[in-house]
Formats: structure tokens, C-alpha cells, sequence
């Protein structure tokens, strides 16, 4: 007889779908996944909907380090021997999100490959993230690093059309994950929208134009603080 062939193992549908060490949960807007200092043994997907970063330092200062969504992780400090989350995520609008525990986690990793790479494609490009991420700080004016992020946040770059930027990212929270105050922050929209960079029409539409400005460094975003 024959032996049976293996299923093929969709990591996706794996993510989607409630299993052994996994759990789907709906979270409504403003409802926390898990706040600083929490005991760490969870990995997060999230399916729909997006989820904030924020960090509390010792003085009570509160910044945002990250936006989220579907198709990324969180949480996975857990997997390199994280006792306590370091940050607070908040959802930003309701959400769909599969809670992974450690071991399934460890266990997906180990035994089906195709899950192994997805995990370590979003683990490289979340680094290189956070390498642009300090070199924007470290070189650029808070003009350009609102350029940069506006564009992030609308996927430029990646497959398909940019994305319509939701209302729900406020000035203020843009303001925190740039390092700038929410009064320079609207002084740089304003000018963006005079200039035909980005529109408001419900959202924010950012224009090719943007990018243009911030790839050949045109004169408008040359500005210092």
C-alpha cells in the first residue's frame, strides 16, 4: 500500500485558524493585547485590523515605537527568553488576532518549514526596519522622518497600490513616533497638503510626489529643526 501523503502545510491558514496553542481573539478599538511588565510567553498574529507599540520610561514619558499590521507578529521577544513584555499594544481599530503560545510556536518552527520561513522573512525585515528606523533619527530632520513614516505607513514599496492612511493615526501619535511635538507635526502636514504631497478626503492620500521629495532630497524637506 501506498503511504498516505503529508497534507501540505499552509502557514496562513495555520495562523488563521484555532488549533493546539492557539487562540483567535477579537479585540475591539482601545482594548490593550498586553501591557509592560506582563509575564511573557505569547507570540501574536494579526489577521485584521492594526495595533500600536507604546513604551512608559521611568518618568512616566509614553512614546509610540510601532504601528502594526495584518501579516505581522508580535510579541515574540517571548522566544528569546523575554520574562516581561517591554512594551504595551494597544489595538488602534477592532481587530482579528491568533495568540500563539511559546511552544507552539517553537514546535511550528521546528517541524514545518514553509512556517519557519515566514516567521524569519518578518524577523530580518522587521531588523531592517529598525535599523532605517535609527538612522532616520540619528540624520534626518523631523520634516523628512514624517515624510519617511507617512509613506510607510501607506505601503509604499511593497506590492499593490499605496494605502490610504487611517484617520485613527492621530498628529499626536505621529508626533511620538518621530520625536517631535504634534504642533510641528500639523505644521508639516499643512505644508504637505499645500504642496500636493498628501490630501485629506476621509484619510490621507500620499502622493508619488512625496516620494519623490524624500528619494532626491528636494529643498523642501532639506529644512533643520
Amino acid at each position: 500500500m501506498a503511504k498516505p501523503t503529508k497534507e501540505m502545510f499552509d502557514p496562513k491558514t495555520f495562523l488563521a485558524k484555532v488549533g493546539a496553542g492557539k487562540t483567535i481573539l477579537e479585540l475591539p478599538k482601545n482594548q490593550h493585547v498586553f501591557q509592560q511588565g506582563d509575564v511573557a510567553d505569547t507570540v501574536f498574529y494579526i489577521q485584521r485590523g492594526k495595533v500600536k507599540l507604546t513604551v512608559v520610561s521611568e518618568q512616566g514619558k509614553e512614546a509610540v515605537v510601532a504601528i502594526l499590521e495584518p501579516g505581522q507578529f508580535f510579541g515574540e521577544g517571548c522566544m528569546n527568553g523575554h520574562p516581561l513584555r517591554i512594551a504595551t499594544t494597544t489595538a488602534m481599530e477592532d481587530c482579528v488576532i491568533t495568540s500563539i503560545t511559546k511552544e507552539a510556536m517553537m514546535s511550528a518552527i521546528r517541524d514545518e518549514p514553509k512556517f519557519s520561513e515566514l516567521f524569519m522573512s518578518y524577523l530580518l525585515t522587521r531588523n531592517s526596519r529598525i535599523e532605517e528606523d535609527l538612522i532616520d533619527q540619528l540624520f534626518n530632520s523631523s520634516e523628512r522622518r514624517l515624510a519617511r513614516l507617512l509613506l510607510l505607513l501607506a505601503n509604499f514599496g511593497k506590492e499593490g497600490s499605496p494605502q490610504p492612511i487611517s484617520v485613527n493615526i492621530s498628529q499626536e501619535t505621529l508626533a511620538e513616533m518621530i520625536g517631535t511635538t504634534r504642533s510641528r507635526v500639523s505644521y508639516f502636514m499643512n505644508k504637505f497638503r499645500r504642496l500636493g504631497l498628501i490630501s485629506y478626503n476621509g484619510h490621507i492620500e500620499v502622493h508619488n510626489s512625496l516620494l519623490s521629495a524624500v528619494l532626491h532630497e528636494k529643498p523642501l524637506l532639506r529644512e533643520r529643526d
